[in-house]
């Protein structure tokens, strides 16, 4: 758990869940998406997590083609950004989840690593707006790594739970999870582990020897003090309109660039610099594509 100099900015463009209703500066575009990634870019992020959605109306999509207009939106716009998709979905079948990592191979693919009562709950209506169970069975947590294995995709083992860590350690003693896993402790998410420091330290304590970890922050003021801890202890974060619209109390960000200034700006508080997305590929040990050894060329 020790600090390292280089923490990783990890930018979740727009989810899935939320739409313009709830905060108007969702991208839904190729277009958008591709602006956005060169908000969060020049402000400081190395990873663009993507959920792909219908450019018509900004509902959630699992297409194929979906995904490929994204991506290639975004990576003609900033050719050395680091790739990262969702597989998370409830209702949706294992096979159309993987079918975009199959196909597009993606530098990292994010899965779940355990099963978890799933809601949205307003506190001031004493009302759940939503009341889901997110299943992800060690069948289908093994399906996903194979496939992404096949496909020489870096998981991202995203953990709800401190006993989603604990399946990892099973997962690696089958020879299938990573022996030196990149996991992610989403944290806050009603149904899963609550997002307080002494939480965090717990979980950073428990991962498997070897692990890149990241913290993520669900809504505001939840998320900043996940990213202050996180920098402190040593790790990376995950900032972006999918977990918080927030830069401060009452004060929605414009876009993801915002929220990753922010999160930038802790990590120098403590003395770290952010990595550049050549770094996190070494850090990770992904291969650097042909349009990242393009852009370090005209760079140097």
């Amino acid at each position: 758990m020790g600090v390292q100099d280089k923490v990783v900015i990890s930018c979740a463009l727009s989810g899935a869940a939320a739409n313009r209703q709830q905060c108007p500066y969702i991208p839904y575009t190729p277009e958008e998406y591709a602006s956005e990634t060169r908000r969060a870019r020049d402000a400081g992020a190395a990873v663009v997590h993507i959920h792909a959605r219908k450019p018509e109306d900004g509902r959630p999509s699992y297409d194929v083609a979906d995904y490929r207009a994204i991506t290639e939106a975004i990576v003609a716009e900033v050719p050395d950004i680091v790739i990262n998709y969702s597989t998370g979905a409830i209702g949706i079948d294992r096979e159309q989840r993987i079918a975009h990592i199959r196909e597009l191979k993606p530098e990292i693919g994010a899965l779940n690593m355990g099963s978890l009562n799933y809601a949205i709950y307003s506190r001031s209506k004493k009302k759940f707006y939503v009341d889901a169970v997110f299943a992800n069975p060690f069948g289908d947590i093994q399906f996903f790594l194979e496939a992404m294995k096949d496909a020489k995709v870096k998981p991202e083992h995203e953990c709800f739970d401190s006993g989603h860590i604990n399946n990892i350690l099973l997962l690696q003693d089958m020879g299938v999870a990573d022996p030196k896993p990149h996991v992610s402790f989403v944290m806050g998410v009603h149904g899963g582990i609550a997002a307080t420091v002494e939480n965090l330290v717990h979980q950073a304590q428990i991962l498997p020897d070897g692990a890149h970890w990241q913290a993520i922050g669900v809504r505001h003021p939840e998320q900043w003090r996940m990213v202050a801890a996180a920098v402190a202890l040593g790790g990376s974060v995950r900032v972006g309109l999918e977990d918080n619209f927030y830069v401060d109390d009452d004060v929605m960000a414009t876009s993801n660039g915002e929220l990753c200034e922010k999160a930038a700006r802790l990590a120098a508080d403590v003395g770290r610099t952010v990595a550049e997305p050549n770094e996190v590929r070494e850090m990770l040990s992904v291969p650097v594509p042909d349009r990242a050894k393009a852009k370090a060329g005209a760079a140097s």
